[in-house]
């Protein structure tokens, strides 16, 4: 099926090999809000930043590869206030339990990365390279959970909060709306709202 990608940067090219080697969509246009990007093109593929241009084509199946996590809410809600369907992107070398409770729509799921059982993940959710998600988690819309990051039995990543690349967080821990987890940080107790915390152990 054909589709579009909004966002024509770095992780739309990731989005757009993902969805390659899945072969169920076929990214058919970009659409980026980039004035200099209109009427150009990325990996053979035209970008354009007009909205109701793929719908008057009768292509309505989109998915949102921007890496900030309130940019990907906004514009998820815009697409389907215009009409489309959103799409997930999931890498045929990743790993999603049968046992999963729930998952949502335009998630990007990334090679390598791991969704164990009883997991929850709600819509808009970046699940990035290598990223293990263990038993009974739960991720909240519009989280990023970033490259080699480690999630233990349990965590709870609340809504539009970052897990940033290769952190580690224990069992049990609840990472609140908003809040940053920083690079290579190992998280033991929970984190606060809007709070970023660092280091070894994460404070």
């Amino acid at each position: 099926m054909d589709c579009v990608i909004y966002g024509a940067g770095g992780h739309g090219r990731v989005v757009h090999n993902i969805l390659a080697e899945g072969g169920q969509y076929r990214p058919v246009l970009w659409l980026d809000s980039d004035p200099k990007l209109d009427g150009s093109s990325l990996l053979g593929t035209p970008i354009v930043d007009d909205l109701s241009l793929p719908i008057a084509r009768g292509v309505r199946h989109a998915i949102v590869a921007v890496g900030d996590n309130a940019s990907r809410l906004q514009i998820a809600t815009r697409l389907l206030e215009a009409g489309y369907e959103l799409i997930n992107a999931i890498h045929p070398r990743s790993y999603l339990s049968s046992g999963v409770i729930s998952f949502g729509t335009n998630v990007v799921m990334c090679a390598g990365a791991h969704v164990c059982t009883g997991g929850r993940v709600a819509n808009s959710v970046i699940l990035n390279t290598a990223c293990i998600v263990d038993h009974e988690c739960r991720i909240g819309e519009g989280a990023h959970i970033c490259p080699g990051a480690r999630l233990a039995g349990r965590v709870a990543v609340e809504r539009a909060a970052f897990v940033g690349l290769g952190a580690s967080i224990i069992q049990n821990v609840t990472v609140g709306v908003g809040a940053t987890v920083a690079a290579g940080a190992v998280v033991i107790r929970n984190v606060p709202a809007g709070v970023t915390v660092k280091g070894v152990p994460a404070r």
